[in-house]
């Protein structure tokens, strides 16, 4: 029993480690994809870029700024149409038609409809484009995989706590004589249950750092597997690691948990005999 105990405590744990650092690395997959997501701000015909690109500057959630000029914008489009002679075609529509254009990045891709609204409000802006299904499909994806992991997280917490409530109540009934002696000396019900509740506890730190060993050894593997590969899975890999506050906050929040689930457990358990 104190090994089911044990065991069902590390499976709960070694999930939740692996959905939480799923979360972050997703989340940091997210905001690095977010960045890669380009508002196109058109300026008005007479707007000066330079004043307008300042302002934009100075908006919290852009990460990077590239100016494309009307005279660019409309070079490029002529050589994409397949057009040599550039003068000629501008001379037949009179002048350029294309306006200035901003390129801005925002720093995650959650922001980015906030960013736009931002954008747009700025005088001298015409009009704001961005890939705005994009940007809600993978805000939706986040969402879903944190809800995913919180309903997992629900049934196998409530599991681990009922495996270590009938564990530590088979160990408290099968020293019964023991606690019946202790009770007839004046032993108090502090003093005879403290070390049931400590054992659930241990259960739960043991759970905890057997979950970290294996959430370490599947980091260990995967970053060997994913090493010397090309570009854009190196573009996930970087991504998928970890910030240092992260790799040092993973097992305490794994050993607390842990530390929090035997407890509950333990508590459950001694509550009736406590009482009588």
């Amino acid at each position: 029993m104190n090994w089911a105990a044990i065991s069902t405590v590390t499976v709960l744990l070694f999930l939740f480690g692996m959905s939480l650092q799923t979360s972050w690395q997703l989340e940091t997959l997210l905001n690095q994809f977010g960045s890669q997501l380009e508002v196109s701000v058109y300026l008005k015909p007479n707007a000066r870029v330079e004043s307008i690109q300042s302002l934009v500057a100075q908006i919290p959630q852009v990460s990077d700024i590239q100016t494309i000029t009307k005279e660019e914008a409309w070079t490029q489009l002529v050589k994409e149409l397949g057009i040599s002679d550039i003068e000629a075609a501008t001379q037949q529509l009179g002048e350029n038609p294309l306006v200035d254009e901003l390129k801005v990045k925002a720093s995650d891709s959650q922001g980015v409809p906030a960013l736009a609204t931002q954008l747009v409000k700025i005088q001298g802006v015409d009009s704001v484009q961005y890939v705005d299904e994009a940007v809600r499909r993978v805000s939706q994806l986040h969402q879903g995989l944190n809800w995913v992991s919180f309903t997992i997280t629900i049934i196998l917490t409530v599991t681990a706590i009922a495996v270590t409530t009938t564990t530590i109540r088979l160990i408290v009934m099968a020293r019964r004589k023991e606690i019946e002696i202790m009770q007839l000396v004046g032993a108090t019900s502090t003093w005879i249950y403290l070390p049931f509740v400590l054992q659930g506890i241990t259960f739960g730190l043991l759970g905890g750092a057997i979950a970290w060993s294996f959430i370490s050894i599947i980091q260990q593997f995967l970053g060997q597997l994913l090493a010397n590969q090309p570009e854009f899975i190196q573009f996930l890999t970087n991504g998928f690691k970890l910030s240092l506050g992260q790799t040092i906050l993973l097992p305490l929040v794994l050993l607390s948990f842990g530390s929090v689930v035997g407890l509950i457990g333990s508590l459950f358990a001694v509550r009736r005999f406590a009482k009588v």
